[in-house]
C-alpha cells in the first residue's frame, strides 16, 4: 500500500509538472510551430480569468516588449489619461533696454514629445517679454530625474541606435513618433562623384556631423550608414547614393539635455534674439529667484498612447517609468519607477511572483515573466477605469494604419483574421513575443500570451499559426 502511495504521488508530481493540455489543446501546434523548448503559452477565457490552456505557463519567459504591458497600464492608471508634461521656459537676471543680462533656463518634466515647435513656441515667450539679445548663458534643468540617461540593460553597441537611447527630463524627440533622444538625419544625393546633402532635423543640436558619402551614377543603388561614434556627440555619415535620392536615419544623441538646449539656442535665434557673446550651454539647477516666462504642454497621456503601444516607443516606456517614480515617490529614477509598476500590479489583484523585471521598456535580457502572469494581468485590466484607452493603444491586427495595426499591421492581414488580434508585439535579439486579446471564429473571446525565446531565427510565423489555430477551432 505504502509503495502504491508512493508511486502515485510521484506520478502525479510528474504530471503536474507537465505541460496540461484541457478541452482546447494547443499541444500540437505548438510543438509543430514553435518546438518544444523555450516556448511558453498561456490562454485564459476573456469572462472568467480561467485559464483554458496553458503550456509551461508558470515558467518565466524574456517578455520583451511586453513589458510595456504593465508600463502601459500603470502609466495610464496612475498619472491618468488626462495627465500632460509641462516644460518651462525661466529667465535669471534683468532685463535692460531688451538685453537680457543674465540666464535662460529651460525645466524639464520628461515630455516624451517635446519637439523643436515646442521650443519655438517658448523663445517667442523670451521674444515677447521685449528681449532682443541675450548677455549670458542657456542651462537645462533635468533634475527630477536622478539616475543614467541609460535604461538597465542596454549594451554598449545598442546605445547609438533609436532603440537604445538615452532619455532625460528635458529630452527632445524629432518626429511624430516621439523618438525621444534622436535626431533624424536626412541625406540627399548631388551630383556624381560629388558628397551628398547631409542635413539633421530639427538641427545638429551640438552635434558634429561627418560626411564621408558620395553620389554614385543616376541610377546606381543607396547604400547609406549613419552611426553615433560611441561615447561621443560624433555623428559619421557614409555611404553611397543615386543623385536626387533621399533618405532619412535615425541617430542617437549623447547627451539629451546638453542637445536639447543647442536646440533651443537654435529655436531663440530662429526668433531674432542675438547672443551678445557665445553662450555656455549645460545643466543647471533652476535659482528660487527666477522669473517664469512661458511654458508648452504635451497632448494628454491617452493621446500619445497609440505610438507607445503600437509603435512600442522604447524611450517612452523609460520615461514613463521615470516619471512614475518621481510622482508616485519623489524619486525620478528607474529602480524606484519599477518599484512602483511592481505595487501597481499587485493593487489590481495580479500574482506578482510570476514577475521578474528591471525596466519598463522590456530590452533587458534579466527581465522574465510568466506567460501567466501576462494573461492574467490583461484579464485584471478588464475592470480598471482606464482600460479602454489601454485596449485601444494595442495594435490590430491587419490594420495597414499603422496608428491603428501598429506593429501587426502587416499579420493577421486576412480577412478572417483582420482585427481578432489585438495585442503587444515583443522582440530583442532570440526572442519573440504576442500577448493580447483574440477573438475566436465563434465569437468568443480570451486573453493569451506565445513567449519564444533562445531561437537563432523569428519564430513570428510560429506564433501566428498557433494565434489562429486558436482562432479557427474555437
Amino acid at each position: 500500500m505504502k509503495r502504491f502511495l508512493w508511486i502515485a504521488s510521484v506520478l502525479l508530481a510528474l504530471f503536474v509538472a507537465m505541460p496540461q493540455a484541457s478541452a482546447m489543446d494547443l499541444t500540437p501546434t505548438v510543438k509543430k510551430a514553435l518546438g518544444t523548448s523555450g516556448v511558453g503559452v498561456s490562454v485564459r477565457d476573456y469572462e472568467t480569468g480561467k485559464i483554458v490552456y496553458e503550456y509551461y505557463g508558470e515558467t518565466k519567459r524574456k517578455p520583451a516588449s511586453n513589458m510595456k504591458l504593465l508600463t502601459g497600464a500603470t502609466a495610464l492608471s496612475l498619472l491618468g489619461e488626462d495627465y500632460r508634461y509641462e516644460t518651462v521656459v525661466y529667465i535669471a537676471g534683468d532685463v535692460v533696454n531688451g538685453t537680457l543680462n543674465g540666464h535662460v533656463y529651460l525645466k524639464g518634466s520628461g515630455d516624451p514629445t517635446l519637439n523643436y515647435n515646442h521650443l519655438l513656441s517658448l523663445a517667442s515667450a523670451l521674444k515677447n517679454t521685449g528681449i532682443e539679445r541675450i548677455n549670458g548663458n542657456l542651462y537645462g534643468d533635468e533634475s527630477i530625474f536622478t539616475d543614467s540617461q541609460l535604461t538597465p540593460g542596454i549594451v554598449p553597441e545598442d546605445e547609438t541606435y533609436y532603440y537604445g537611447a538615452r532619455t532625460s527630463a528635458l529630452v527632445l524627440s524629432p518626429n511624430s513618433d516621439f523618438d525621444a533622444g534622436t535626431i533624424n538625419v536626412r541625406v540627399t544625393g548631388s551630383k556624381q562623384g560629388a558628397k551628398a546633402y547631409v542635413n539633421p532635423q530639427p538641427s545638429a543640436m551640438g552635434m558634429t556631423i561627418v560626411n564621408n558619402t558620395v553620389t554614385g551614377a543616376k541610377g546606381s543603388g543607396t547604400s547609406i550608414s549613419v552611426t553615433r561614434k560611441y561615447g561621443t556627440s560624433q555623428v559619421i555619415v557614409s555611404g553611397r547614393i543615386a543623385p536626387g535620392r533621399a533618405v532619412e536615419k535615425l541617430v542617437t544623441v549623447n547627451n539629451p539635455t546638453i542637445n536639447t538646449m543647442y536646440a533651443m539656442k537654435d529655436a531663440i535665434q530662429a526668433r531674432g534674439i542675438r547672443f551678445v557673446k557665445q553662450p555656455e550651454v549645460g545643466r543647471g539647477i533652476l535659482p528660487q529667484t527666477a522669473t517664469r516666462l512661458g511654458a508648452v504642454k504635451s497632448q494628454t497621456l491617452a493621446q500619445m498612447f497609440p505610438e507607445f503601444m503600437k509603435l512600442s516607443n522604447n524611450a517612452m516606456a523609460d520615461l514613463f517609468v521615470r516619471k512614475l517614480g518621481y510622482e508616485q515617490k519623489g524619486e525620478g529614477n528607474t529602480a524606484t519607477g519599477v518599484a512602483v509598476l511592481r505595487e501597481y500590479g499587485q493593487s489590481i489583484g495580479i500574482d506578482m511572483s510570476k514577475f521578474q523585471f528591471e525596466d519598463g521598456s522590456g530590452m533587458s535580457h534579466r527581465n522574465g515573466i510568466a506567460p501567466n502572469g501576462l494573461t492574467e494581468l490583461l484579464f485584471q485590466m478588464k475592470a480598471v477605469p482606464v482600460f479602454q484607452s489601454f485596449y485601444s493603444s494595442l495594435p490590430f491586427g491587419g490594420m495597414s494604419d499603422r496608428l491603428v495595426g501598429g506593429s501587426l499591421r502587416k499579420r493577421y492581414t486576412n480577412s478572417a483574421y483582420r482585427t481578432k488580434v489585438v495585442a503587444k508585439t515583443g522582440a530583442i535579439t532570440g526572442v519573440d513575443s504576442l500577448a493580447g486579446y483574440v477573438t475566436a471564429k465563434s465569437g468568443k473571446k480570451y486573453t493569451f500570451a506565445v513567449m519564444v525565446e533562445h531561437r537563432r531565427s523569428s519564430a513570428i510565423s510560429g506564433i501566428d499559426s498557433v494565434v489562429t489555430n486558436l482562432i479557427n477551432n474555437n
